[in-house]
């Protein structure tokens, strides 16, 4: 089966009903159908043959969703761009690929050989044949690549294949969103380029609405998931923050099913505040680009207290294990790297053959670098990433856990907690937080004491007006250690702290 399958029998099957909604347009599924296939054709026409990378930096809109799966259907390999990224990071990701096509609707961050405005994409539609655009394309062909965060260096291009992509819409049918109906309505106030695009397939075979925001503010989500009456959503940790904090909120007639989340570590605190405040809605997913978005689920019936810092229990059609150095499989309470198998996963990185069998085992098993152990009933809890976990002392500190710690505090709104190099202790726990209120930094690292071990507490807390972000919402711990650092070499004026 390819896409372009599923695509066409939705147009069929569910006709003039809404398939997309972006402010007043609305795009029925016959429509959406027609569309991707006159684009493809025009895609054809200008050049492009099967198999090429087309990167594609869109905004939230019908037109990029429209744009990617006329690429689905014309047999290209979809490169998307996140807006929110530098002009550099797009451009090293076009070069990287070795795109042909850039679809764009700013200013381009390099050339290609083939120029795509968002204005010509209209003209492009209304030129192109009517009919079927099917390019065929081998099930373990690329599909599209999906670029790693880049947190830790260079970003990486992960190979997804058509039996990747078919492979999550069954893991999200089966275990994620089992009652999809006509009636759901998925609302995208997340980036479609990276989490909330996942979901669009499911949706769309299920004949339900995704209606989109083109940019996210708590304001714009509320106004759009009441007037459209919004059953699902994606959220990473930060936009759930704000959405928390704004007034209205509570005031809201929401009529969410599921609110998903995932992406980055999220507080438990922040957590209960939400299940609080918007009721038992919560699904958090846990995967990352070479596994998109399925490796375990927690979901929302699991959101009980003494679970809410877990991730869940394993999807369905995906095996999950925790291994030691050694790569032996360990039990419940032992600390090791997690692995993950699956149809769904990365078929490789792109150019990069020494990084995929690094990451790749033979067998399938992918090395996910997360540090994370099982329960006695088979829950998975994530300490930490593997590079990011700071040896103080000789004991290994996972800085989540004292960032759970430092999100508990009443005044605290955001924390990124790093090892900085210490002639006694070898790396010194250094913590960054973003307030919501006043409060010391002395009283905030006391606040600690009854709650971390001493090798675990913040030696040093720092005030910051903001922590650095990825673009998809993560806190780049990396960028907060070399601010550190450079401050220490006087490279660059310190912040406010203890």
């Amino acid at each position: 089966m390819q896409i372009a399958d599923l695509i066409r029998r939705a147009g069929r099957q569910y006709g003039d009903a809404p398939a997309l909604i972006d402010g007043e347009r609305v795009v029925s599924f016959a429509e959406f159908d027609a569309l991707t296939d006159r684009l493809g054709h025009a895609l054809l026409a200008r050049g492009l043959e099967p198999g090429d990378r087309v990167a594609v930096l869109l905004p939230n809109s019908i037109d990029g969703v429209v744009t990617y799966y006329a690429l689905a259907k014309a047999g290209l390999v979809r490169v998307p761009l996140n807006a929110r990224e530098t002009p550099h990071e797009h451009a090293f990701k076009i070069d990287d690929s070795q795109a042909r096509a850039l679809v764009h609707v700013a200013d381009p961050p390099t050339r290609v050989e083939i120029m795509i405005t968002a204005d010509e994409l209209p003209g492009m539609i209304e030129s192109a044949p009517e009919g079927p655009c099917d390019v065929p394309r081998d099930p373990g062909a690329p599909f599209r690549l999906a670029y790693t965060g880049g947190t830790t260096g260079k970003p990486k291009a992960v190979v997804l294949t058509t039996r990747s992509e078919l492979a999550e819409i069954d893991n999200f049918l089966v275990d994620l969103l089992p009652n999809l109906r006509p009636e759901s309505v998925m609302l995208h106030a997340a980036p479609i380029t990276h989490g909330s695009g996942a979901f669009f397939l499911p949706h769309l075979v299920k004949g339900a609405a995704n209606v989109i925001l083109p940019k996210f503010t708590p304001a714009a989500f509320l106004e759009v998931a009441q007037k459209h009456r919004a059953t699902t959503t994606f959220m990473v940790p930060t936009m759930i923050g704000m959405l928390l904090e704004h007034p209205d909120t509570p005031k809201a007639d929401l009529t969410l099913e599921r609110l998903c989340y995932g992406g980055a570590p999220i507080a438990t605190s922040v957590l209960q505040r939400g299940i609080d405040l918007l009721g038992p809605i919560f699904t958090q997913l846990y995967g990352q680009a070479e596994a998109p978005l399925a490796i375990t689920c927690l979901q929302p019936w699991e959101h009980t207290p003494e679970r809410l810092a877990s991730a869940g229990k394993p999807y369905t059609f995906v095996e999950v294990d925790i291994r030691d150095a050694e790569g032996r499989s360990l039990g419940p309470g032992e600390v090791g790297e997690v692995l993950t198998r699956g149809p769904h996963t990365m078929d490789h990185y792109w150019r990069r053959p020494e990084a995929t069998a690094q990451t790749k085992e033979p067998d399938g098993w992918l090395h996910t670098g997360d540090i994370g152990r099982w329960d006695e009933q088979g829950y998975l809890y994530l300490l930490d990433r593997r590079h990011d976990v700071i040896i103080s002392g000789g004991f290994n500190v996972y800085p989540r856990e004292v960032e759970d710690v430092l999100l508990s505090h009443p005044a605290v709104v955001e924390a990124a907690v790093v090892g900085i190099p210490d002639e006694k202790w070898g790396e010194r726990v250094t913590a960054a937080v973003v307030l919501r209120s006043p409060a010391d930094p002395e009283e905030i690292r006391a606040f600690c004491t009854d709650r971390l071990a001493g090798f675990k507490r913040p030696k040093v807390v720092e005030i910051w007006p903001e922590l650095p972000t990825s673009p998809v919402g993560k806190s780049l711990r990396r960028e907060v250690r070399d601010r550190m650092l450079a401050a220490q070499r006087g490279e660059a004026p310190r912040r406010e702290d203890s």
